[in-house]
């Protein structure tokens, strides 16, 4: 899509010939001046007597030169008009880089004669300002959001970039980005914090793709369908007790039942045991010794 100029070209004023000298020439260039006119006339003459209207007007073009001739005056052309290619006469109009007789400078879409007024250029051809704004405007329009726009108007909402062949998303009345809408609009996952499209689960008050709902510690899916939940993340069995501290310092695993205290740790009851003997110790019946428990008799035996 390309024009000269994007705003009204003003016609060049109409190029008069040099005033004649003579009364009878005078008379001669108003004459020439409204052969245009005459001519729909002679053509409509000469359609009614079966004459060509090309004749009549040729025949009386030359009796006219030959008429001026006699009076010792010679009409020198002022140009070839670029529309009926005919000599031109009498007015002459320099548009596009040619020349025309006032009446034959027209929009080429609706005919308006544009001698008189601005006019504008497209693919070397004059325009009226409304014909030539209706067919810019139609040569690459789109419609989208029952609206009509240009192609180079219509673009993200957000970032402002023209949309490709992947099209564009709705929102509010707003055209956006692929790109744009998912950051803005979409649901976001609560592991990754991406949108989520599809295959997701909901669990702690919120979305997650079904590979991100994992263990906050080890990462390990939860095969059983169960979790742990600890300040809104999830956790497996054994990472949510360590975070707890509730591990059995006897056994490493989680203490879920009774539970026995000693030593700032927590044990099963049945794994809290004399090191030596493995015998079962009673609260305030054993000795510590590094970070072993002893029963008074093996303590005795082995430190005293």
């Amino acid at each position: 899509l390309s024009a000269v100029s994007s705003t009204p070209v003003p016609a060049p004023k109409p190029l008069l010939p040099s005033p004649p000298p003579t009364e009878a020439a005078r008379q001669l260039d108003e004459l020439l001046a409204d052969l245009g006119h005459t001519q729909s006339k002679l053509a409509a003459a000469g359609q009614g007597a079966g004459v060509p209207a090309e004749s009549l007007l040729d025949d009386m073009l030359g009796s006219l030169t030959r008429d001026l001739q006699e009076l010792g005056i010679t009409a020198a052309p002022a140009g070839v008009c670029a529309a009926c290619r005919k000599p031109i006469a009498g007015k002459v109009l320099t548009a596009l880089g040619k020349t025309w007789h006032p009446e034959h400078f027209t929009c080429t879409r609706c005919g308006q004669e544009l001698d008189k007024g601005p006019f504008f250029e497209q693919g070397g051809q004059a325009f009226c300002e409304e014909d030539y704004h209706q067919a810019l405007f139609l040569q690459k329009v789109l419609t989208a959001l029952e609206q009509t726009w240009h192609p180079e108007h219509f673009f993200c909402a957000h970032c402002g970039k023209v949309f490709g062949d992947e099209g564009f998303l709705e929102r509010s009345g707003k055209p956006y980005c692929h790109q744009d809408f998912l950051a803005m609009f979409a649901p976001k996952c609560q592991g990754c914090e991406r949108p989520v499209l599809d295959n997701y689960l909901s669990a702690l008050q919120g979305i997650w793709h079904t590979e991100c709902f994992v263990c906050t510690e080890c990462l390990t899916g939860f095969t059983g369908g169960s979790f742990f939940e600890l300040e809104g993340r999830p956790y497996c069995e054994l990472h949510f007790h360590q975070r707890q501290g509730t591990i059995c310092h006897g056994c490493g695993r989680p203490v879920t039942g009774r539970c026995v205290t000693a030593a700032g740790r927590k044990y099963h009851p049945e794994h809290f045991v004399c090191t030596y003997c493995l015998g079962r110790l009673h609260k305030g019946t054993f000795r510590e010794r590094g970070d072993k428990m002893y029963c008074q008799p093996c303590h005795d035996k082995l430190f005293v």
